[in-house]
């Protein structure tokens, strides 16, 4: 699997121009109308930044990419991590600092026009729909949000602010590649679709790496630099664990998604661009390890949608997702042998099958023997973005400017992924998902216990009835 570091390399320097083609179909993901810049003193305003969480493995990479720009000003920091924050602010002295996200709002809103959250998955909801809630532009960082419940509140919330510019960090879709992939599937180029395949190595079976399902660690003292409480935020009171902050979080039940809900955006992100889908309506997760306190691993899930229209060969499309590199046969897929990528996104279509890679490598086959895809007639213009860069852009206004995964098609990818990630507390049970209730019509247990989160007093979700 690439590490975080040199995919975020790679999609740097790939960054270009915009598209010259919209890869989504018109109105599948409305985005809103753009303000005009506003002006000061007869000068055009640089756009000023607060962003939430500033340490970590990706909230470096989100601010370098956006002080880039040469209309970004980053205005606030904000860390529950004193170390973190003195040290990046010595970077911004001029940026105010605060340790609780609801003290920025409180007395700096003024200062601030965008916010950059980079928090772990269990204060996502929350800090971004707090953000909308006070008007400010919001880039999130994927899966956008931690629980299913939190996927229909953050759509509620984007659509209640319709002026506003969202963006989840869906930084491999900037580089040509994967939206070469999307263009040739909602072209169907290949024919009608009739199942996908999307599959992510690891996580490890223990040890201390990005992922950790090595047994859960006794409470500790949490360490003096860090407030445990805000760090907890909307999570229900519960003591500190060994490695819990800066890693395991995000194999916890209570404040990550796992792997895979950790890498669903940047997975099924092709398979939603191209095909639009709605809502799953059953999913089943198979898995030989369940956990009490940890995501599981090894798991294959499968994802049922309904679907119509001629891009697909039946009524029902299905998406399998697993994780530790469970990848489909070649044979049954009529391909020849040979060894598939650590980590894939395959859609089978009635005339050929497309593997495109996190980085945006694509492979194509029609009639089981191999084709170059660039050559296969009728795509149309691509030419990679800086996905960073796009999202300032569409806020100050420039025309051109495209934001490829706004909160609207990021909800849709989280929701997937989310199924898919909870589903194995129930392992081998199908669930069938009502995304207008918010439940498992035929399991009521799992909608009492994988659907929403208690949020603790002073941290619940902004209402915007």
């Amino acid at each position: 699997m690439i590490d975080r570091r040199t995919m975020m390399t790679n999609t740097a320097l790939a960054a270009g121009g915009l598209a010259a083609s919209s890869l989504i179909a018109q109105g599948a993901f409305a985005l809103p109308s753009v303000a005009p810049r506003r002006v000061f003193g007869g000068k055009l305003s640089k756009l000023n930044v607060l962003q939430i969480g500033v340490g970590g493995s990706i909230a470096p990479a989100d601010r370098h990419e956006l002080t880039q720009h040469p209309d970004v000003n980053f205005a606030g920091l904000c860390d529950v991590d004193s170390d973190a924050l003195q040290e990046v602010s010595a970077q911004h002295p001029a940026a105010f600092t605060c340790s609780d996200f609801r003290e920025a709002f409180d007395k700096h809103a003024g200062k601030f026009d965008a916010v950059v959250v980079c928090t772990p998955d269990h204060n996502h909801a929350l800090i971004m729909m707090t953000a909308l809630k006070a008007g400010k532009h919001v880039y999130g960082q994927k899966p956008l949000v931690q629980q299913l419940s939190e996927v229909a509140a953050i759509e509620g919330a984007a659509k209640a602010c319709p002026s506003l510019i969202t963006q989840v960090g869906n930084q491999r879709m900037g580089p040509a590649g994967r939206q070469h992939a999307v263009d040739i599937l909602r072209r169907g180029l290949l024919g009608k679709a009739i199942e996908a395949h999307v599959w992510i190595g690891g996580p490890p079976d223990q040890g201390d790496g990005y992922f950790y399902y090595g047994g859960l660690k006794e409470p500790i003292t949490p360490p003096a630099n860090i407030n445990w409480p805000l760090w907890l935020g909307a999570a229900v009171d519960a003591p500190c664990r060994e490695g819990l902050i800066s890693l395991r979080w995000r194999s916890s039940w209570d404040y990550g998604t796992g792997q895979l809900g950790d890498w669903c955006t940047h997975l099924l992100d092709v398979i939603h661009f191209a095909y639009d889908l709605p809502s799953p309506i059953a999913v089943m997760a198979e898995t030989r390890t369940p956990s009490d306190f940890y995501h599981a691993q090894h798991v294959h899930s499968t994802l049922t949608y309904p679907v119509s229209g001629d891009r697909f060969a039946g009524p029902r499309f299905v998406v399998n997702y697993c994780d530790k590199s469970q990848a489909p046969s070649r044979a049954a897929l009529g391909l020849p042998a040979g060894d598939w990528p650590n980590t894939g996104t395959m859609v089978v279509c009635e005339g050929g099958v497309l593997l495109v890679e996190p980085e945006g490598k694509i492979q194509v086959w029609q009639d089981g023997k191999p084709v170059e895809w660039s050559k296969i007639p009728g795509q149309g213009e691509i030419t990679a973005r800086n996905h960073w860069h796009s999202w300032v852009d569409r806020i100050i206004g420039k025309p051109d400017a495209f934001v490829q995964t706004p909160f609207a098609a990021g909800a849709r990818m989280a929701e997937a992924g989310l199924l898919c990630a909870k589903a194995a507390r129930y392992p081998n049970k199908e669930l069938r998902w009502d995304k207008a209730t918010l439940s498992f019509t035929n399991n009521p247990e799992a909608t009492a216990s994988i659907v929403r989160r208690e949020y603790r007093t002073g941290f619940e979700l902004p209402s915007f009835a």
